[in-house]
């Protein structure tokens, strides 16, 4: 089972993507922008005509809350653990109860837009992450393709992260033993 705890490893330690894994996270990449392109298009209007959230704003929000904490431990070099996920579900929790309080629904425009930019910081940060991490063919963790870049431009080593979670390692390792062989 995939861990939020940091593991660091050493600069060198992780072997570097192949072209298919390349491919495969550039293609993450385009789905997390693309995500956020569309919900840039709404950015004006949040609430159907109804009162409610919009759909497409809910639809990132689970896969948001589980991906928080890869995204803020390994990509801020953090053992915050599960806090990360936790603190964003007791703030959509406290907006909505204060929208439910205020107004009689839970889904008010505080809320929309709390979730929403969230949503956006999340899927910019991790979609980013992603590009930059096939562009550069960073080790590892697409989260810290960006210490990988800061590594590449000063020569200042820093440390890789296995990719906990999706088919990344697995890919990796599988290119790695290939190009043995």
């Amino acid at each position: 089972m995939a861990s939020t705890d940091l593991k660091l490893e050493d600069c060198g330690s992780l072997p570097k993507p192949g072209p298919i894994g390349r491919l495969v996270r550039l293609g993450f990449a385009y789905l997390c922008l693309y995500y956020v392109s569309s919900l840039w298009a709404v950015r004006v209007d949040l609430l159907t005509e109804a009162g409610h959230v919009r759909p497409l704003i809910w639809n990132g929000l689970l896969i948001g809350l589980f991906l928080v904490n890869y995204v803020i431990n390994i990509g801020f070099s953090r053992d915050w653990k599960k806090r990360p996920a936790i603190v964003s579900a007791l703030l959509f929790f406290s907006v909505g109860v204060f929208g439910y309080l205020q107004s009689g629904s839970f889904e008010i425009e505080h809320l929309a837009q709390v979730i929403y930019y969230w949503e956006i910081y999340v899927f910019v940060h991790l979609g980013l992450a992603f590009l930059i991490a096939a562009i550069i063919a960073t080790p590892g963790c697409e989260m810290r393709a960006l210490h990988h870049l800061f590594s590449r431009v000063t020569g200042v080593q820093t440390q890789q992260h296995v990719c906990p979670i999706g088919p990344l390692g697995a890919i990796d390792r599988w290119e790695n033993m290939r190009k043995r062989s």
